[in-house]
């Protein structure tokens, strides 16, 4: 499932019309409408607070409002990117500051769609993946080489312990396991030794779908 880790913020302007998308981590429907009642009060003066949300794996609570804008032409094409990109347990609010020109119904659309769009853009996304939790026990003289290669990697070093020898505890995901020990071996010549391995799951930054 896909989460928002750091919640994005977007604004675009279409005919003079501002379009403020403001994203947030939710995990009920009561902090959902929360969410929503708090942004109308920041963006009071404004002519449409539309909004949308979906909670759960499965998506089994979704909601969208128009607030005011004709029927199916906000709420729901922001509903329709938050399902699109998979990302669970989020809400937004498209603030809509009218400038003077009527956009119809398809620039309406258009318009709340791209903002969400463009919200989660400026979103960091973690997802939940199947990984290890490896520990590794190393020499001094092996160390340097050994963070080379975990930089290379982008392997997140969970926890480090410096005494005799060093011992780092590595999180990785499940597919990479086998690929990452056959190379410490390798870049210590056989030095490096194997602790523990212990099956997790932990989030790992992505990218919503486009």
């Amino acid at each position: 499932m896909k989460i928002l880790l750091e919640a994005g913020s977007a604004e675009i302007v279409e005919k003079k019309s501002r379009f403020i998308a403001t994203l947030c981590s939710v995990s009920t429907p009561e902090e959902a409408q929360a969410f929503i009642e708090q942004t109308k009060k920041k963006y009071w003066d404004a002519k449409h607070n539309c909004s949308a949300y979906v909670i759960g794996k499965d998506a089994q609570y979704t909601r969208c409002n128009d607030d005011g804008e004709p029927a199916q032409t906000a709420g729901l094409p922001m509903l329709e990117v938050l399902l699109h990109s998979e990302v669970r347990n989020v809400a937004v609010v498209v603030t809509r500051y009218f400038g003077g020109t009527l956009l119809g119904t398809g620039g309406l659309i258009r318009a709340y769609g791209q903002t969400v769009k463009e919200a989660l853009a400026n979103s960091r996304i973690g997802e939940e993946v199947e990984g290890f939790l490896l520990t590794i026990e190393a020499d001094y003289s092996d160390v340097g080489k050994i963070q080379y290669l975990l930089a290379q990697k982008k392997i997140t070093v969970v926890n480090s312990a410096y005494a005799q020898t060093v011992l780092f505890e590595l999180q990785m995901q499940k597919d990479m396991l086998q690929g990452i020990i056959d190379e410490l071996v390798e870049t210590t010549c056989g030095r490096v030794m194997i602790k523990e391995k212990q099956e997790c799951t932990f989030l790992a930054e992505t990218l919503p779908n486009d």
